[in-house]
């Protein structure tokens, strides 16, 4: 089966010769090799580009062993570019696979040389192109970029959107919204056909490859448990304000185990690294300002989170904001949480401050967006809990609302947008109608 991704091919395709190494990040598993060795060799050949011009290595695979040696690798590629009339595509899938050499010209402590010093000598030759992924316990991808310092490009890949899911989706389309809101939108799933065996797949994607990662490569020996249980405070807590304190809290009184904040604080930097979870700040929208602690996280597949509570907890509302959290993010926006506060008299005769939120601000350049993620606004209650945010914010950036009912998108007397949230996934241009 093969699913397109014409937005990671389009950013390819836009970096191509660029004269920088392009560096393939995002979590393991969600098709960064398929998108290079596949999808973009594709490309180069349908513009022209022979085989012969494009060099591919997987250093994770045992075959390719030998180049793992940085010195080799160096050799093995430049002993292929033979021709100066023509540009050379290297693409190097696993590059975190090399290892670390003893400089055999400096033998009295010097620097080991490494995959880095391979590529940035490579990327100096004027007709070569290189384009890098990596992603595993020793190397995650978020610091194979930061090792050129400078002279990467990053692509981050993320699982499939609910757009390239339909595109690849066989069964019924009307059960596709059920299907990813449930299993997510990491591409093996699509081929997996029962229950069990999506959840099998999942639950097996933790186990042998992120959770072990994590550990490797943080050099975690003894809390894997507490790792465990963090995803799943994590996952069940998904759209909600938290912090470590709170999750240590969470910990002492539900668990019986007591881990401090600053651990907790770490442990979810790592799962952010792996591209396993991710979060977004709260901004005062009046004030111009970042506020601190609480911060909300969500999973970077909601496949995976339902798979860490067993398909048990699957709140559409809290599914729903995580699914167009993580397509904001997909589309290139910066996401925080909004806070509007205000003034107002209580029951007393008192004057108080409050605040409401706001889902998402979502920012890209000179654009922003105010959007509110909601089940229903079927009553008038309901909608003037959703609007009262957005309400009062003065700017004149556009406000959304995205439910879960199919509706022909409108507007209300206020200029803001109602759409539902497969006409929101599956047309881009939807945001700006």
């Amino acid at each position: 089966m093969v699913i397109h991704r014409p937005r990671y091919l389009k950013k390819l395709i836009d970096k191509k010769d660029n004269g920088l190494i392009k560096v393939i990040t995002g979590i393991r598993r969600c098709g960064k090799s398929f998108l290079l060795t596949e999808l973009y060799h594709a490309y180069l050949n349908s513009i022209g580009v022979d085989d012969l011009f494009i060099i591919e290595l997987a250093l994770d695979e045992t075959k390719n062993a030998r180049y793992r040696n940085p010195f080799e690798l160096d050799t093995y590629i430049r002993d292929k570019i033979v021709d100066k009339d023509h540009v050379y595509y290297v693409f190097l899938d696993e590059i975190q696979s090399s290892e670390k050499v003893p400089n055999p010209y400096v033998p009295h402590g010097g620097a080991p040389v490494t995959f880095v010093d391979t590529l940035l000598g490579l990327m100096k030759i004027k007709n070569v192109d290189l384009y890098v992924t990596g992603s595993n316990s020793r190397m995650l991808s978020s610091e194979v970029l930061t090792e050129f310092r400078g002279r990467g490009d990053e692509i981050r890949v993320s699982p499939l959107s609910f757009s390239e899911y339909c595109s690849a989706y066989e069964g019924d389309r009307r059960d596709a919204w059920t299907e990813y809101f449930t299993y997510g939108g990491m591409p093996l799933v699509l081929s997996q056909k029962t229950h069990e065996s999506r959840s099998k797949y999942l639950k097996d994607l933790f186990e042998s490859t992120y959770i072990k990662d994590v550990l490797d490569h943080n050099d975690i020996r003894n809390d894997k448990d507490i790792l465990d249980d963090l995803l799943d405070v994590v996952a069940s807590s998904v759209g909600s304000l938290t912090n470590p304190a709170r999750i240590a809290n969470t910990f002492g009184s539900s668990k019986k185990i007591s881990v401090n904040s600053t651990t907790i604080d770490a442990y979810l930097g790592y799962f952010i690294d792996a591209f396993i979870i991710d979060r977004a700040k709260r901004y005062d929208i009046k004030g111009r300002k970042y506020i601190g602690s609480p911060l909300k996280y969500y999973y970077t597949d909601v496949g995976l989170r339902n798979a860490r509570l067993n398909f048990r907890q699957t709140e559409e509302n809290h599914i729903m904001e995580n699914i167009i959290f993580n397509e904001l993010i997909t589309r290139g926006f910066d996401v925080d949480v909004g806070i509007v506060e205000y003034n107002h008299i209580d029951n007393n005769n008192k004057k108080i401050r409050s605040q409401l939120e706001i889902d998402f601000i979502a920012n890209s350049g000179n654009q922003r967006y105010y959007i509110q993620s909601a089940l229903t606004v079927s009553d008038e209650e309901k909608r003037r809990h959703e609007t009262s945010s957005l309400y009062r914010v003065a700017d004149s950036f556009k406000k959304i609302i995205v439910v879960k009912d199919k509706m022909i998108p409108w507007y209300d007397e206020k200029g803001i947008l109602y759409i539902g949230i497969e006409q929101f996934l599956l047309e881009e241009s939807a945001i700006d109608l």
